[in-house]
């Protein structure tokens, strides 16, 4: 009989071991300080919703719509009804749909942050995979441009935390749908008269979508696309004066940013401001974080009209640019490694080793299997790779005496003295790691 077949993860999917794990799970300590900073409370969503969530809401000629996302129809139920269902492409669809659901905001408004997986069925590269991962910040029920610009000092806070120090700040402004119908008339206009500079991908949107192809990544229509009008120059005078007030607190706050025209985000939702951090360190993939006001979003998924404003930041990317940056990120070590001489030990050392962890001592207990714990030399070795800053040893004689013998393996090598064995209290602090 053949061995199984081995099974290997989904392309694009990707299992988060040690000892990268803990810089994922440093980044997120970081945020939930920074958001905590910010008065932002946790939310979590479900990572499957109904496909009308997004294709409502996200709009259904964007790209994540019509080609990206992880579609599919549930089990008919007893009358033979089927759900159709999809994984998450993003996240502030679902969350907006939680929000109107349990009526969070009847009582004012919400500042609220997310984290967690999404799902995307594209070409997976550096920085851009099937199975990825979001941190998003939102304010529900705020509609003044000092929450824009609060949600950008936000993540400026997050950069600053972190010590990410190559970024810029990119910002427009959409308008409202009536000053985006003008526009979109503009376009339309404009590129019919050169439809024969469109691609092919232009050429479907020209009428569905047309500021969409502004966003385009193809060479050949970069000069057509800078000639196109410009949003900006239909704007009312309300949404001038959003965008301007934005750009103050931005201003007072010493943020350098730029106004980039051509700046439209990959989802409809959108209005007034709209923003991106990107970065010249990853390549293609430079977009670290993006975000903006999605006044009409509550509406549309069923809720009472309220105003809204937000951003999502990628971890796979923020945890390149770590590492692009030469930001060290600390690694889990135990303070402590017990050494047990023999399994006869094990039973007298046990209660020792969880008292020192009921008092904050990472201990990590030396274990062996069928063949025994092996040598005292070849578990000081594993004592020294562990990087813990002491060995306790737990040996026959130190166990009669009542007492465990604590040896310094960092600072200090090689220095020892016998502590307590039934009172690790009085010495659990010293083995602590300094803060």
């Amino acid at each position: 009989m053949s061995a199984p077949t081995r099974i290997a993860a989904i392309k694009g999917m990707n299992d988060i071991l040690p000892p990268a794990s803990a810089r994922w799970e440093w980044l997120e300590d970081q945020v939930r300080q920074a958001m905590a900073a910010y008065a932002f409370r946790n939310v979590r969503t479900p990572i499957m919703e109904h496909t009308q969530l997004f294709t409502r809401g996200l709009g259904e000629v964007t790209d994540v719509v019509e080609k990206e996302m992880y579609s599919f129809e549930d089990r008919p139920d007893q009358h033979g009804k089927a759900d159709h269902l999809s994984l998450r492409p993003e996240n502030t669809a679902g969350l907006v749909r939680a929000v109107v659901e349990h009526n969070l905001l009847y009582d004012g408004g919400k500042r609220l942050y997310y984290m967690g997986p999404m799902f995307r069925r594209e070409r997976p590269q550096r920085g851009r995979y099937r199975q990825f991962h979001q941190i998003g910040a939102e304010a529900l029920g705020f509609g003044g441009p000092e929450v824009d610009a609060e949600l950008i000092l936000l993540a400026v806070h997050l950069w600053a935390q972190l010590g990410i120090r190559h970024w810029r700040l990119e910002l427009n402004c959409l308008g409202e749908p009536d000053e985006r119908r003008a526009h979109r008339a503009a376009l339309i206009e404009y590129f019919e008269a050169h439809a024969g500079q469109l691609d092919e991908d232009a050429r479907r949107r020209l009428h569905s979508n047309p500021l969409r192809i502004l966003d385009t990544k193809n060479p050949a229509m970069q000069a057509l696309v800078d000639g196109a009008p410009r949003l900006l120059d239909h704007l009312g005078e309300a949404s001038r004066a959003h965008f301007e007030a934005v750009q103050a607190v931005l201003r007072a706050a010493g943020v350098p940013y730029s106004i980039n025209p051509r700046l439209v985000r990959g989802l409809d939702y959108y209005n007034l401001t709209v923003f991106e951090f990107i970065t010249d360190s990853l390549g293609a993939q430079g977009t670290i974080c993006g975000g903006g006001r999605y006044d009409y979003l509550i509406e549309q998924i069923g809720g009472k009209p309220a105003p809204a404003v937000g951003w999502a930041m990628g971890v796979e990317r923020v945890l390149e640019l770590l590492g692009e940056e030469g930001v060290r990120v600390p690694e889990p070590v135990p303070d402590a490694y017990a050494i047990l001489p023999d399994a006869a030990s094990v039973p007298a050392a046990m209660p020792c080793l969880q008292a020192l962890r009921a008092r904050g001592v990472a201990v990590q207990m030396h274990a062996g299997g069928e063949a025994g714990l092996g040598s005292m030399k070849s578990q000081f070795k594993k004592a020294d790779a562990s990087g813990a800053r002491f060995a306790l040893i737990f040996g026959a004689d130190e166990i009669a005496a009542g007492q465990v013998t604590v040896k310094a393996l960092r600072d200090g090598a090689g220095a020892q003295q016998r502590q307590s064995l039934t009172d690790p209290a009085a010495w659990a602090d010293a083995l602590k790691s300094p803060a």
